[in-house]
């Protein structure tokens, strides 16, 4: 089934989804990003719903925009963000504030070995963080993608489409296409 279908077969619960998807998922529905952008972020929130249903679609339907370098950046940037947004959401939730001022000892060599530019990457990795709800992580990131020439508009954009995603593995988990 094409990614279109799948959007088309959705319960009209689920129409606003449909529908936000179907936007954010566009240059014109997610300003301040390019389309390479958009669908590294795509994968990366598909990736960190932890739905395969949801990845195999999605990376139908972003398969002309990213090459296998841009892939294993996505897949290399949600990966550290699984073991960095547990890391880091601990740190700040924890009563005891020394946690924060420890050195992490957690290796994260594909920061310097993504092979996609900086931005792109912190993109991805925003984009994750957000679904995994790591208020140090995104406000990292954040601070990094501006500083990199992202506008405001490119990080709501980025966040829009993670949200996106996250509602389409919601409605593909309740209609069991998960």
């Amino acid at each position: 089934m094409s990614f279109d279908a799948l959007l088309d077969s959705f319960p009209e619960y689920a129409k606003d989804i449909k529908l936000n998807v179907s936007s954010v998922l566009t240059e014109a529905g997610s300003m301040g990003l390019t389309p390479k952008q958009i669908a590294g972020i795509a994968l990366a929130s598909a990736y960190a719903t932890k739905s395969q249903g949801v990845i195999e679609n999605v990376q139908q339907h972003v398969a002309n925009h990213l090459t296998e370098m841009d892939i294993n950046a996505v897949k290399g940037a949600t990966a550290l963000m699984a073991m960095n947004n547990v890391y880091y959401r601990f740190t700040h939730m924890v009563s005891d504030h020394s946690y924060q001022t420890m050195p992490a000892k957690l290796r994260m060599n594909i920061l310097r070995g993504h092979g996609v530019a900086k931005e792109d990457f912190e993109l991805y990795s925003l984009a994750v963080s957000a679904i995994n709800a790591c208020q140090m992580c995104i406000d990292s990131h954040v601070n990094e993608v501006v500083k990199h020439g992202i506008s405001k508009d490119g990080v709501q954009s980025t966040i829009r489409i993670a949200a996106s995603i996250a509602a389409l593995a919601q409605v593909m988990i309740i209609e069991n296409k998960a």
